[in-house]
């Protein structure tokens, strides 16, 4: 059985990236900071192990920052455009985030969980039926 590819890049299209398998989860984050990071009314979240994610081309650079419930966040991001394209350890055994809006084809967003929306913008509405929380999920 051949496990699905998905594919994304940044802008500049320099940094190329291929997902192979399903992702473990797909979360839409209301975060003020996900909110900055986007330039939009929030971010996209799909949740990988790192092992599923294959840089093809391009250079990354990192940056981290406070996490909201603690620790460091690592902001992986191409190096010529900026383009945010993962939080996470690449090289590391948690989960990690591949940023939807970088992916060539667009998420289904319809079942996705919402986090943070006690601070999500007036207007967004959360689908009926999905799951959310005010902030970071136990």
């Amino acid at each position: 059985m051949t496990l699905p590819v998905r594919t994304g890049g940044c802008q500049c299209g320099a940094v190329r990236y291929e997902v192979t398998g399903a992702p473990v989860d797909l979360y839409v984050c209301h975060c003020t900071e996900c909110r900055a990071q986007s330039a939009s009314a929030f971010g996209i979240s799909f949740r990988v192990m790192p092992q599923q994610v294959r840089v093809v081309s391009g250079a990354l650079k990192r940056w981290s920052r406070k996490a909201t419930v603690g620790g460091l966040l690592d902001c992986i991001f191409c190096e010529n455009c900026g383009s945010r394209l993962f939080h996470g350890d690449l090289s590391g055994t948690e989960e990690i985030s591949v940023k939807g809006g970088s992916l060539d084809e667009p998420l289904d967003l319809s079942a996705a969980k919402h986090i943070w929306t006690k601070s999500k913008l007036a207007g967004v509405i959360i689908p009926e039926g999905c799951k959310s929380w005010p902030q970071e999920p136990q």
